[in-house]
């Protein structure tokens, strides 16, 4: 699995959020904490108040908020909220792909690459991955 530059910057900001909660979390103060291009992350936050995984308040005390408990989202919902599927073969979804020939079993291996991947990030949420983080700080 290939995790982007954006797919890590959105995992930190929901992160950096949850950690706040239930405080409000300004995208220009996300940005210098955890070291984020402003401009960068501006597009990461809408991406994810589009998925529905932050609310954003407007105005002077306005900024960003989990739009779920943090229980209820998973590192898999922020990594398919910024870059779509979690796994391709050739740029097209993982269940597409045919083969033939001496390379027909390949299509089981590429499955089998994306239920274990599944099977960590869908599994591992923002609360268990904030109180890890607590715990070794």
């Amino acid at each position: 699995m290939y995790v982007s530059a954006r797919t890590d910057y959105a995992v930190r900001a929901m992160l950096a959020v949850t950690a706040e909660h239930p405080r409000l979390v300004k995208a220009a103060g996300l940005a210098a904490v955890q070291e984020i291009p402003l401009s960068f992350l501006q597009g990461i936050l809408l991406d994810l108040r589009r998925a529905g995984l932050l609310h954003s308040h407007r105005g002077v005390d306005g900024g960003y908020a989990l739009a779920r408990p943090a229980e209820d989202i998973t590192v898999g919902d922020v990594v398919r909220a910024v870059g779509g599927a979690l796994t391709t073969v050739r740029g097209l979804p993982t269940s597409t792909a045919t083969y033939h020939g001496a390379a027909v079993a390949l299509h089981d291996v590429w499955i089998a690459v994306e239920a274990a991947i599944e099977g960590v990030v869908d599994h591992k949420t923002l609360a268990e991955l904030s109180t890890i983080s607590v715990k070794r700080n």
